[in-house]
């Protein structure tokens, strides 16, 4: 299998900004839509991650010496017209698990510590963040 290169590495950190920046701004403003509550509280925690998220790999990219991308994924146009909030959580869960599963791809080809470790955190949050989300909808089907 063997390790990634650095352009692999950059490509592969930025096509997880644009997605991560594009559910960035889904979760912002659906926790505006929300208003107050459970859901709210759910994007706006999640909205939090992503944000995190964003800036981690932006760091990574640079450090790497590539230059990030400006562009926000076509999920954020894909999730917003999705008008009732619960299909729009279930389609944001989808794009967090598309993230988990790019993840668990490349992080066996990730040699730099630092990045592994930051790689690995952000897996763990989108799992996290499915978890969480799962129950919310249970709770508001």
């Amino acid at each position: 299998m063997g390790y990634a290169t650095p352009a692999e590495l950059a490509a592969f950190l930025n096509e997880l900004l644009e997605a991560e920046r594009a559910g960035s701004r889904v979760t912002l403003e659906s926790a505006r839509e929300a208003g107050s509550g459970a859901v709210a509280d759910l994007m706006t925690a999640i909205q939090r991650d992503e944000a995190r998220w964003c800036a981690m790999l932006l760091s990574h990219i640079e450090r790497l010496g590539a230059k990030p991308t400006a562009t926000t994924g076509a999920f954020y146009g894909k999730a917003m017209a999705i008008a009732a909030m619960s299909d729009r959580i279930a389609f944001l869960n989808r794009g967090q698990g598309w993230v988990v599963k790019k993840l668990r791809g490349m992080l066996p080809k990730v040699r730099d510590d630092k990045l592994h470790a930051d790689l690995k955190a952000m897996l763990e949050a989108h799992v996290a963040n499915i978890a969480l989300a799962d129950r919310i909808l249970a709770e508001t089907r």
